[in-house]
């Protein structure tokens, strides 16, 4: 198994920092008209929004995690390392694309969306087969967390159309999506360590 540097553990441990931390201050700049509970997130980062510099900063960091995650992630496959570098890149689109305080934008929305599929196939991307792999790395985990990804898409969706919990279903899923980079890395390590000769 090619080698994951420990660095790793750095970037793809700020993400989910970066991103749910920019999301608490940002709502706590916007105050009490702003509703965690049914808001999505790009509503704390559209022009004008009080704390919209924090949650574009946020958004930008965690896009660079991803890119550095997925550099430094040698053990997994090529095109799960290309989604997640795909993802990161979609993040950094979309802090510079932010949306209008009005309402919804076309290309914002496009490129979230984007982002959300790379990011949500990118584990099944990555999977190893036919051989033993960290545990981060093995089918049915990726598999797993791809699927629970797509769930928490769908009610996302579904809570969109009847203005229900979507705050709660998009950042249950961008919190899934920014913590599985740090789980692959941490297997990838502990599987390495356990591999290594005593002495």
């Amino acid at each position: 198994m090619r080698r994951v540097p420990r660095w790793a553990l750095i970037s793809s441990g700020c993400a989910p920092v970066l991103l749910i931390g920019g999301w608490i201050i940002a709502g706590m700049l916007e105050g009490p008209g702003y509703d965690p509970v049914t808001q999505t997130i790009s509503v704390l980062a559209a022009y004008g929004a009080p704390g919209s510099w924090v949650m574009t900063g946020a958004l930008f960091g965690l896009g660079v995690c991803h890119l550095f995650t997925a550099w430094g992630l040698r053990a997994a496959a090529r095109a799960g390392r290309l989604a997640l570098a795909a993802g990161g890149v979609a993040a950094l689109v979309v802090a510079l694309l932010p949306a209008p305080s009005s309402g919804g934008s076309l290309r914002h929305g496009s490129v979230a969306a984007v982002g959300f599929a790379l990011l949500a196939i990118w584990p099944v991307l990555a999977a190893e087969h036919g051989r033993p792999e960290p545990w981060g790395l093995r089918p049915v985990p990726s598999v797993s967390v791809t699927a629970l990804m797509g769930i928490g898409a769908a009610w996302f969706l579904f809570d969109m159309q009847r203005h229900g919990a979507a705050g709660v279903a998009e950042r249950l899923v961008t919190c899934i999506q920014a913590v599985w980079p740090l789980v692959v890395v941490v297997s990838c390590l502990l599987h390495r360590g356990r591999d290594e000769p005593a002495g």
